[in-house]
């Protein structure tokens, strides 16, 4: 695998991949060749549909994840080996989309009282009043929040775009004040390592803030760091925010992705009356039948 992964590595770095998508590329493949015991060159598709199957019924892997797994040993062929890669011999397996479970307002507040340190609070602040992604907001640096204009600029996101979020007041107040105590002037990050200051923290410490925080609060749903950023969608579009708007904070290029929310805002669910309560129609006649 070492010359091959060579291959393949400068083959993304060509085409300059995101490091997240490097990593779990180049880990698919080591993963089929394992699978197997054989170098990935002298399998083919009928090694391929074997290992989706495998995929499938043994790990239990969920149709985006076996999509994610095909689609970096698509690359491994077509790009790396020239090969050719017929869809019809492995066909990407259809997506299913679960709606998230979202928390309310009040469930937020709980979730951020229940953080264990200042810390880790302005951490889960971050999240919810930016709606950035986690590897988004652990590399945050200090010049990224523009108190002039009030916005946080978060450079390289998803699709290494650049994009630029509201900055909420509250967090504003909260990141100076967690600032000045930490004195921490000499790092470029906003939230750098307690262990190199030279280095961002990392993303496993923003999951560990959420979970602990969630147990503390007694939350019966399950925390993660992408969860506040659908928190962050969902209310705003609650509160009467455009969905282009939205669109462009969150940094979706498809308006289909930012369509979710609609179905996850309760409020203007609750809100628009079923055509039922617009008939005239006698209840008791309806129950003496």
């Amino acid at each position: 695998m070492t010359h091959l992964r060579k291959m393949m590595l400068e083959e993304l770095q060509l085409r300059n991949y995101a490091q997240n998508t490097i990593r779990h590329y180049l880990r698919a493949v080591e993963d089929f060749a394992r699978h197997f015991n054989c170098s990935p060159d002298r399998l083919g598709p009928r090694h391929i549909r074997e290992y989706q199957a495998e995929l499938f019924k043994k790990r239990k892997l969920s149709a985006n994840s076996v999509g994610q797994h095909l689609a970096a040993l698509r690359f491994f062929y077509i790009k790396t080996l020239r090969k050719a890669w017929s869809l019809a011999d492995t066909p990407y397996p259809k997506k299913t989309r679960h709606l998230p479970t979202i928390l309310s307002r009040e469930e937020v507040a709980q979730l951020l009282h229940a953080a264990r340190t200042p810390g880790e609070r302005i951490l889960l602040m971050a999240l919810y009043a930016s709606g950035a992604r986690n590897a988004e907001l652990t590399h945050l640096k200090v010049s990224d929040i523009d108190s002039q204009r009030m916005v946080v600029h978060i450079r390289g996101g998803k699709g290494r775009k650049d994009r630029d979020v509201m900055l909420s007041p509250k967090l504003l107040v909260a990141l100076r004040t967690h600032w000045r105590y930490y004195h921490r002037k000499s790092s470029t990050w906003l939230f750098p390592s307690n262990y190199r200051k030279d280095r961002p923290i990392d993303t496993k410490t923003v999951w560990y803030a959420c979970q602990k925080a969630a147990q503390r609060a007694g939350l019966q749903k399950r925390v993660y760091p992408h969860l506040l950023r659908h928190c962050f969608a969902t209310h705003l579009y609650e509160a009467g925010a455009d969905l282009r708007a939205i669109q462009v904070l969150l940094g979706h290029e498809d308006l289909k992705d930012t369509l979710i929310y609609v179905h996850l805002a309760i409020q203007r669910l609750n809100a628009t009356a079923s055509p039922l309560d617009s008939l005239s129609i006698n209840d008791q006649a309806i129950g003496e039948k």
